[in-house]
C-alpha cells in the first residue's frame, strides 16, 4: 500500500537531507507504529505520504513514494486526498464547519460524491465510530476525543484507505486515548485500512502495532515491535523494566509484563519503595518543602456561562515541591491554572503566594505566578532567540544575559540568532520556560508540557522541574501524561467535573488509581512502584 523507493528529502538551507535513501514498505492492513526523537523526520516521512511534502513544503525529493497506484511525484495532494487522510495533533484547527453530521460530509462534497452515496457514507461511519449521538452537536462542544473520532470518520467517510496521524493522542487523557485507539483498531481489523500514525507515548499504542518505524538522524528502519524495542534508544517503562529484569521476549503490554512479573515481585518484597528515587534526585536540595511559601487557593469558581468549569476548588502547592494536576479532557485543569495567574475567568475565590494575598489585578499575580501554556510558542512573538532573551530580562528588571544563562541550564547550544519558530517542540518549551523564570516569581504553572516531547526530553524537563522546586520554587503541571507525573511529581492532584476529588504524594494517588497508574505500577501492584529507576534503584540497593 506504501512504498518508499530511495527516497532522501532535503529543505533549502537545512545543513543535510531529513530524510536519507529511505526504503520502507509498509502493506494494505497494516497498523505502522513511527517513533523516533523529537526533529527526526517523522512529520516528513507523514507528509510525504499524501504528497504535501515537497509540493506545499517545498524542498527536494530524490527517490519515489508511491501509495496505491499513485505516484508522489506526479500526483499531487488533490490527487490523493480520496486515498489518504490525514488527521493532525489538533482536530479543531483542522475543521471547517460547526457541526459533526457536516464535517463528516464535507470531504466527499468537495470531491463531487453523489448525494445519495454521501447519505449513506455518513451513516455508515457514524456508526462505525460510535459517534451517531453525535451528530448534530457542535464541534467545539466535543470532548478531545470525540473531536478526533470526528476528525477520522471525515477522511474515512471520503473514501481514504489510508489513515495518517500525527500524535492523535498527545492532548488526550487515557481514557479518551483508549477510545481513539479502539475506533482505528476497528478500522484496521474489520476495514483493512492502512494506519501509519506518530506518537512519541509508546506505551499507549506499542501493543496494538504490527510493524515499529524508527525514524532516527534521517535514517529509516522498520519491523516488528518486538524486533526494534530490543534495540531501540525509545520504549516504553514496561519494556525498559523488561530490559532490566532480563525477560526474553520483551513486554509489549500490562498483561505480558504481569505475567512473568512474579520472580521480579519477589525480589522487591519486603523493600519501601519510597526508600528508593524514582529519577535522580536534585544534587542538592536547597530547601524542605514548605506549604506557607507557596501557593495557596481557596474556593476557586470559574463558570463560562451556564458552564461551571471549576466549582469551589481548594489547591495548595508547597513551594519546594513538583504537583501534578491530573484528570480527563475538560475537568477544569487549564481553567483552574489561569485563574490563579489572575488572567483567567474567576467567579470567586481567593489565593495568596506565601504571605501576599492576591487580587483580580492581572499585573500583581503576574509577579508571583508566571504561566507556560499548553502552546508554548504563543508567548514567543521576536525574531530571534537572543532578542527573546533581551526583552525577558529587560521586562523584568533583570541583568543583561539572565534569561539567556537560563536558558543555557535548560537547553544549551541554541544559536542566538535562530528564528524562535524554527526551534523544535522541546527548545521552544525551554525558552518559554527561561523567558518565565527571568521573573524570578515563586510560583510555576505549566499546561500539558510535554506534548511532542520525545522520552529523553520528558526526562530533561522533569529534571530542570526538579532542580527548580529545589531552588524554593512551588511548581504546578497540568499534564495527561502519567509516565512524567510518576518520575517528575512529587505531590498529585486528581480534578473531575470541576472539583478536585484526591491530593496527596504521588505514590499515593498514582499507585492506587485505576486510570492514572502509570505502567510499573500496574505491573507490580499492589506495592506502589511507580518507575523503572525506582526498581533499578532496589535491585542494587544490595538489600
Amino acid at each position: 500500500m506504501i512504498d518508499f523507493d530511495d527516497v532522501s528529502i532535503a529543505y533549502q538551507g537545512a545543513d543535510g537531507p531529513t530524510l536519507s535513501h529511505v526504503n520502507l514498505h509498509i502493506d494494505e492492513g497494516d497498523f505502522a507504529l513511527v517513533c523516533g526523537r523529537t526533529g527526526s523526520g517523522k512529520s516528513t516521512l507523514l507528509g510525504a505520504v499524501n504528497g504535501h511534502v515537497p509540493h506545499f513544503t517545498g524542498g527536494r525529493l530524490s527517490g519515489r513514494v508511491r501509495v496505491a497506484s499513485f505516484d508522489t511525484r506526479e500526483h499531487p495532494p488533490r490527487d490523493l486526498a480520496a486515498v489518504v487522510g490525514v488527521v493532525r495533533q489538533n482536530p479543531l484547527a483542522g475543521f471547517v464547519t460547526d457541526t459533526v453530521e457536516e464535517e463528516v460530509a464535507f470531504g466527499m462534497e468537495q470531491l463531487g460524491v453523489a448525494p445519495a452515496v454521501m447519505r449513506t457514507r455518513v451513516e455508515e461511519t457514524l456508526d462505525l465510530l460510535s459517534i451517531a449521538e453525535l451528530r448534530s452537536r457542535a464541534l467545539r462542544s466535543l470532548s478531545g476525543g470525540q473531536q478526533q473520532r470526528v476528525a477520522i470518520a471525515s477522511v474515512l467517510a471520503a473514501g481514504a484507505r489510508v489513515l495518517v496521524l500525527d500524535e492523535p493522542t498527545s492532548a488526550l487523557d487515557p481514557t479518551s486515548a483508549e477510545e481513539v485507539l479502539a475506533a482505528m483498531l476497528r478500522l484496521v481489523h474489520d476495514l483493512g485500512v492502512t494506519l501509519l500514525l506518530a506518537e512519541h507515548r509508546l506505551e499507549r499504542v506499542v501493543e496494538y502495532a504490527d510493524r515499529m518505524v524508527v525514524v532516527d538522524g534521517g535514517q529509516v528502519s522498520s519491523g516488528t515491535p518486538a524486533e526494534m524495542l530490543a534495540t531501540s534508544p525509545l520504549a516504553p517503562p514496561v519494556v525498559e523494566l523488561g530490559k532490566l529484569a532480563g525477560w526474553s521476549p520483551l513486554p509489549q503490554s500490562i498483561r505480558d509484563a504481569r505475567r512473568r512479573a512474579g520472580d521480579l515481585r519477589q525480589r522487591l518484597a519486603g523493600l519501601d519503595p519510597l526508600a528508593f528515587p524514582r529519577e535522580a534526585a536534585p544534587a542538592q536540595r536547597e530547601v524542605a518543602a514548605n506549604p506557607a511559601l507557596g501557593l495557596q487557593a481557596r474556593d476557586i469558581e470559574v463558570a463560562y456561562g451556564r458552564v461551571r468549569a471549576v466549582r469551589r476548588a481548594d489547591l495548595d502547592l508547597p513551594a519546594g515541591e513538583v504537583t501534578a494536576l491530573l484528570g480527563r479532557n475538560g475537568s477544569g485543569k487549564s481553567s483552574l491554572l489561569w485563574a490563579l495567574t489572575g488572567v483567567g475567568a474567576r467567579e470567586g475565590g481567593t489565593w495568596c503566594v506565601g504571605k501576599v494575598q492576591l487580587d483580580r489585578e492581572p499585573s500583581q499575580a503576574r509577579k508571583l505566578v508566571r504561566m507556560v501554556p499548553q502552546t508554548a510558542s504563543d508567548l514567543l512573538y521576536l525574531n530571534t532567540v537572543a532578542a527573546e532573551c533581551a526583552a525577558a530580562d529587560s521586562e523584568n528588571g533583570r541583568e543583561p544575559g539572565c534569561c539567556r544563562a537560563i536558558l543555557d541550564l535548560l537547553a544549551p547550544g541554541i544559536p542566538a540568532d535562530r528564528h524562535p519558530r524554527d526551534l523544535s517542540e522541546g527548545q521552544q518549551l525551554a525558552l518559554v520556560l527561561a523567558v518565565q523564570l527571568a521573573a524570578k516569581a515563586p510560583a510555576l504553572l505549566l499546561d500539558e508540557p510535554t506534548r511532542g516531547l520525545d522520552y529523553p526530553a520528558k526526562a530533561a524537563l522533569g529534571k530542570a522541574l526538579r532542580e527548580l522546586a529545589a531552588q524554593g520554587l512551588a511548581i504546578c503541571v497540568a499534564t495527561h501524561d502519567v509516565e512524567f507525573a510518576a518520575t517528575a511529581a512529587d505531590r498529585a492532584v486528581v480534578m473531575a467535573v470541576g472539583e478536585i476529588i484526591a491530593a496527596g504524594p504521588v505514590s499515593a494517588v498514582l499507585a492506587t488509581s485505576a486510570v492514572f497508574a502509570p505502567q510499573v505500577a500496574k505491573t507490580l501492584s499492589p506495592a506502589p512502584w511507580l518507575s523503572v529507576g525506582q526498581v533499578a534503584s532496589a535491585l542494587g540497593s544490595g538489600k
